[in-house]
C-alpha cells in the first residue's frame, strides 16, 4: 500500500485503512482495482474503517440520556426482534419491543400473501403507535426488518431484479448502487425502514444453497459491490426513500466446508481477511449501520485458533468487527442464531451478548428470552455494561435514519403501489447478467421474422426465474397469477417475434421440430433458499442428475436439423456438459427476477434487422468441467474449470467450444456415510405423502401450508433450525410417508452397518401403537413397532435421533436394492411429533443409541 502523508478520503471511492504497522493508506477501489485483482491481498492485519458516517456529539448525548432513564425490562425489550406472527402491537407496548421483523412468507393483514403496500404501511403504523404509547421517559420508536433480497422481494407485486449472482456477472457496481436506491424506496413504500442486506458472501464451494446471494467467488468483486449497494440502500438519511442497511453474514458464510450451510469455515487469518472480508472494508466505509451475525463457525486451524460460531465469538464481533474496524451501528443475529451456539437455546445465550451482539433475533421464544436475559443481567452472568453498550448502539442508529418522530406513513412513498415498481431498471439488470457460453455457428442472435418454438419448464415459470426469497421463503408455492407485474421468459420472447411465430411445448414430446426456424430451450433450477439448497456430499454438480427432466427436453429437440438455443436458469454454476454438446448457443440467465423479457432483448436483433442489445455479462464464478469440481476458485492451485472466471462472449466473438466430454463418475462428491430420505438439502429424494383411509396428500414445499386429513394435520416446525421440520399431529388412523416414484437402491456406503435415522421432538406420547415400516414394491415391506422408543421421547424439548438399524427390515424381507418408501409412520389415535433430517446412515446401527431389534415386535 502506498503511504499518505494526508488522510482526506474521498468516500465515493475509498476506504480509510489503518494497518498493523500504524500506516495510512487510501485504497481506491474503482480506479485502482479491477475485477479479478485482490486488492491488499498480504493485508496482515484487521484494518480500521472510517465510516461515511461519523459520531455526532449531539446524537451521543441523546442516546446517552435516553439508556439512563431506561429500566432493565425496557432496554432487553430494545434488544430483542420478534416475529410478525408472534406478536401483536400490544405486546411491542407491553415489553417495549425494540425491533420486529417479518419472515419470507409472512405477510400483514391476517398473513395475506396478495397483502397491499398500502396494508404493511398500516401494520407498521399499529406497531409504531404502541412503541408511542409506552410508559418509557421518553419514547423509542420501534423498527421492522425485512429480508428485501433482490427487490422488496416479500410483497406481492413488487419489482423483482436478478440476484446478486447475475448482479455480480454484470461487472457494474454502479448497476447495483441503482438497484439499492430503488429497493430502498419500495421498502419504504411499504413502511419498512431496515433492510437485512447486502449478502457479502464471497462463496468458494458452489454446492453451498445461498451461492446465488453472492457477488462472485472473488473477494475484490465482492467488496466493489458491497460499498455501492450500501451507498444505494441508504444513502446518508437524507431522503425518504433511504434505508438502514446490513452488512451480512458476518463472517465467513460463504467459505464453509463442503458448501454446507451453518457449517464450519477452514480458512486461515489470512483468507478470512483477504478473501471473506473484503466487502466489509466498502460496506463499513460507505455507512452500513448494521451487521448481521452469521451462522457458521470459524476453526483455522493453521494456526490452532477454533473460534466457534460466529454468534458468540468475542474475538470477531467485538475484538474485530466493533474494536479493531471501528463499527460503531449494531450486531444482529440471524433467526434464532444464538440457539446455534453450544451451550445455547433460542431463548438464552449470555454467551452471544457478552461477545457482542446487540439486537437478538428470537422469532417465536421472545417473552422467554426477556425473562432468561433479564435473570442473566441481574445474576452478574451478563454485565449491565454490555447491556448499555448494545442498547446505546440501537439507539444511535434509530436516531441517525430519523426514526425519531415520524411514523412510518409519514414516508413520501408510504403506501404507493407504484414506488413498488422499477421494471426498466430491472430489464436492464436482466440485460447485463446474462452470459453466453457457447455460440457455435453464430445461432445468435436470432432473427424477429422466424418461427420459434419454446420447451423447457422455466420458460414459462415466473416463479422458477425468480427463484428462493420471492413473496415466499423458499420462493415455492408460487404460481405466475403472484407476480402481477412481471413477464416470463416466454412472454418476453412472444413480444419480442410476435405470438404467432412462437409455439410452447413444457416438455417438447411430440413436436415436429421440422417446422421451425430455431428452438430455444429454458430449464434449470427450481426455486430454494438457504438450507433447502445445499447440494450434500451424497450428489454432485451434475445438474440433470437432480433434474432429468431437462435432459429429456433437450434430447428431444436436439439432432433435428434446427438450431437449439438453450437458456440456463440457475443460482450457481453447475455441470453442463451434456446440456451443452446439445445445444448449438447457451446461456447462463441466473434467477432473472421479474423480468424476462430482458433476456429476449439480448436473444434477437431489432425489428430493423440490426444488433438490439449484445452480450456485457461476464462469469463472476469459475464453472466446472468436472461433477466434482466442488472448489473451483480462481486463486486456488490447480485451478482448471471448464470456463475461467471473467470468461463470456459476445456476438463479435470467434470461439468455438465443440463437443465436451460428458462422462462423469457414480458417486457423490465427499466422504459421506448419510444416504438422504427427506431433510433440507435433498427434500425431493422422497417427497413426504399424508395418506388418510383412501386419500393421500404430497406435503408439498409451501411451509406456510398446514395440511389437513382426516385423523391427521401436517404444519411446519423446528426440530434443528430454521423450519426444518414437520409437526404430524394424529388424531385418527392415518400414516405419514416418504415415497419416491421409482424405487432406488440404498448406495453400499449408508447401507453397511446402516440404520434408518431421523430427527425428531415428541410434543404428545402415542396413545396406540405406533409402526415404522419400510417398502420394497409390491409386496414387499417390513413393520416394526416403535411405540415404546417414542414414549420415552415424549415431553423432551430438545432433538432425539431415533436409529433404527436397517438389518431389523432386512429380517422381515426388505430387499434394499429396491426401496420405494423407506420411511412410513402410522398410528390410529392421538400422538404427535415433529421429524426432520430423515435418512439412512452407514455405520450406525452399531451406535450405542441405536434401538435394539429385540425391542421393534
Amino acid at each position: 500500500m502506498m503511504n499518505l502523508k494526508h488522510k482526506t478520503i474521498h468516500l465515493s471511492s475509498a476506504i480509510l485503512l489503518v494497518c498493523g504497522a500504524g500506516h495510512v493508506a487510501a485504497a481506491d477501489i474503482t480506479n485502482q482495482y479491477g475485477p479479478g485483482k485482490m486488492p491488499d491481498k498480504n493485508l496482515a492485519a484487521w484494518p480500521a474503517v472510517q465510516s461515511v458516517i461519523s459520531k455526532d456529539p449531539a446524537i451521543e448525548a441523546k442516546a446517552a440520556a435516553i439508556v439512563a432513564g431506561m429500566t432493565l425490562e425496557q432496554k432487553i425489550g430494545q434488544m430483542t426482534q420478534p416475529e410478525i406472527k408472534s406478536i401483536t402491537p400490544d405486546d411491542v407496548r407491553r415489553y417495549y419491543l425494540g425491533s420486529v421483523l417479518n419472515g419470507g412468507g409472512s405477510w400483514p393483514d391476517r398473513n395475506n400473501k396478495h397483502g397491499t403496500a398500502a396494508d404493511w404501511v398500516a401494520l407498521a403504523d399499529k406497531y409504531y403507535e404502541a412503541s408511542m404509547a409506552t410508559d418509557m421517559a421518553v419514547k423509542v420508536p420501534v423498527v421492522w426488518g425485512i429480508d428485501a433480497i433482490h427487490g422488496n422481494s416479500n410483497v406481492y407485486g413488487a419489482t423483482l431484479f436478478p440476484h446478486n449472482i447475475g448482479l455480480g456477472a454484470a461487472h457494474n457496481p454502479q448497476l447495483a448502487a441503482q438497484i439499492g436506491r430503488s429497493m430502498g424506496k419500495s421498502v419504504r413504500a411499504t413502511g419498512i425502514a431496515w433492510v437485512f442486506g447486502p449478502t457479502l458472501a464471497v462463496v468458494r464451494d458452489d454446492r453451498w444453497g445461498r451461492t446465488y446471494e453472492s457477488f462472485s467467488e472473488d473477494g475484490a468483486l465482492v467488496r466493489q459491490y458491497a460499498g455501492e449497494y450500501v451507498k444505494g440502500l441508504q444513502g446518508a438519511f437524507m431522503d425518504d426513500g433511504n434505508v438502514i442497511a446490513t452488512a451480512k453474514h458476518f463472517m465467513g458464510d460463504g467459505g464453509t466446508d463442503q458448501g454446507k450451510d451453518r457449517g464450519v469455515n477452514l480458512s486461515t487469518n489470512a483468507q478470512m481477511l483477504n478473501t471473506h472480508g473484503q466487502g466489509y472494508m466498502t460496506a463499513l466505509a460507505a455507512g452500513a449501520q448494521t451487521v448481521m451475525a452469521s451462522y457458521n463457525s470459524w476453526n483455522d486451524k493453521a494456526s490452532g485458533a477454533d473460534y466457534g460460531k460466529m454468534h458468540g465469538s468475542k474475538a470477531l464481533l467485538t475484538d474485530v468487527l466493533k474494536t479493531k474496524m471501528g463499527f460503531d451501528g449494531f450486531v444482529v443475529t440471524d433467526w434464532d442464531g444464538i440457539g446455534e451456539v453450544p451451550g445455547c437455546r433460542n431463548d438464552s445465550c449470555a454467551q452471544a451478548i457478552n461477545a457482542g451482539i446487540d439486537m437478538v433475533m428470537v422469532p417465536d421464544a421472545w417473552k422467554a428470552f426477556i425473562s432468561n436475559t433479564i435473570a442473566q443481567v441481574k445474576s452478574g452472568e451478563i454485565p449491565m455494561s454490555r447491556i448499555d453498550d448494545a442498547v446505546t448502539r440501537i439507539i444511535r442508529v434509530k436516531l441517525r435514519a430519523g426514526l425519531f418522530g415520524k411514523k412510518p406513513s409519514d414516508n413520501v412513498h408510504a403506501g404507493k403501489p407504484e414506488a413498488l415498481q422499477d421494471r426498466e431498471l430491472a430489464r436492464q439488470a436482466v440485460r447485463e447478467s446474462l452470459v453466453l457460453l457457447k455460440n457455435d455457428g453464430a445461432t445468435l442472435p436470432l432473427a424477429r421474422n422466424k418461427k420459434i418454438l419454446v420447451v423447457g419448464k422455466t420458460a414459462d415459470d415466473i416463479s422458477n426465474q425468480t427463484g428462493g426469497w420471492s413473496l415466499t421463503w423458499q420462493g415455492t408455492d408460487n404460481k405466475n397469477a403472484d407476480f402481477p407485474n412481471a413477464d416470463s421468459i416466454l412472454t418476453g420472447i412472444k413480444a419480442a417475434v410476435g405470438e404467432a411465430n412462437v409455439e410452447f411445448s413444457a416438455d417438447g414430446k411430440g413436436v415436429d421440430v421440422s417446422r421451425f426456424d430455431a428452438v430455444i430451450a429454458v430449464i434449470g433450477e427450481t426455486p430454494y433458499a438457504e438450507m433447502y439448497g445445499d447440494i450434500g456430499p451424497a450428489g454432485t454438480l451434475r445438474h440433470t442428475g437432480r433434474y432429468p427432466e431437462d435432459l429429456a427436453v433437450l434430447q428431444a429437440v436436439s439432432g433435428k436439423g434446427k438450431p437449439v438455443v438453450t437458456l440456463f436458469v440457475s443460482g450457481r454454476p453447475l455441470y453442463v456438459n451434456d446440456l451443452l454438446n446439445l445445444s448449438d448457443s447457451f446461456v447462463a440467465a441466473w434467477l432473472p427476477g421479474s423480468e424476462g423479457k430482458g433476456v429476449a432483448d439480448v436473444l434477437f436483433r431489432s425489428a430493423d434487422g440490426k444488433l438490439a442489445h449484445d452480450f456485457k455479462g461476464t462469469l463472476s464464478f469459475s464453472w466446472p468441467k468436472s461433477v466434482c469440481q466442488t472448489s473451483l476458485n480462481f486463486d486456488e492451485t490447480n485451478y482448471s474449470p471448464l470456463f475461467k472466471l471473467g470468461y463470456g462472449l459476445n456476438y463479435s466473438s470467434k470461439t468455438k467450444l465443440g463437443k465436451l466430454d460428458s462422462k462423469y463418475p457414480s458417486g457423490g462428491c465427499g466422504v459421506t456415510n448419510a444416504y438422504p430420505v427427506f431433510n433440507q438439502a435433498d427434500r425431493a429424494t422422497y417427497p413426504l405423502y399424508v395418506v388418510s383411509g383412501n386419500e393421500q396428500q404430497a406435503v408439498g414445499a409451501d411451509l406456510n401450508r398446514v395440511l389437513n386429513m382426516p385423523g391427521i394435520s401436517v404444519q411446519t416446525s423446528q426440530v434443528n433450525s430454521q423450519q426444518d421440520a414437520k409437526l404430524v399431529t394424529w388424531s385418527g388412523a392415518a400414516r405419514v410417508e416418504a415415497r419416491a416414484a421409482q424405487a432406488r437402491a440404498i448406495p453400499a456406503f449408508a447401507s453397511k452397518d446402516g440404520a434408518l435415522t431421523f430427527d425428531t421432538i415428541v410434543a404428545t406420547a402415542p396413545a396406540a401403537a405406533v409402526t415404522l415400516s419400510m417398502h420394497c414394491g409390491n409386496n414387499c415391506a417390513a413393520t416394526l413397532d416403535v411405540t415404546e422408543a417414542f414414549k420415552r421421547l415424549a415431553g423432551k424439548k430438545e432433538k432425539q435421533t431415533i436409529k433404527i438399524p436397517l438389518s431389523c427390515f432386512v429380517a422381515k424381507g426388505v430387499k434394499l436394492q429396491h426401496v420405494d418408501i423407506p420411511f412410513s409412520i402410522t398410528t390410529t389415535s392421538t400422538f404427535s411429533a415433529a421429524f426432520t433430517n430423515i435418512q439412512i446412515t452407514g455405520g450406525a446401527a452399531k451406535d450405542p443409541d441405536a434401538v435394539p431389534c429385540a425391542e421393534l415386535k
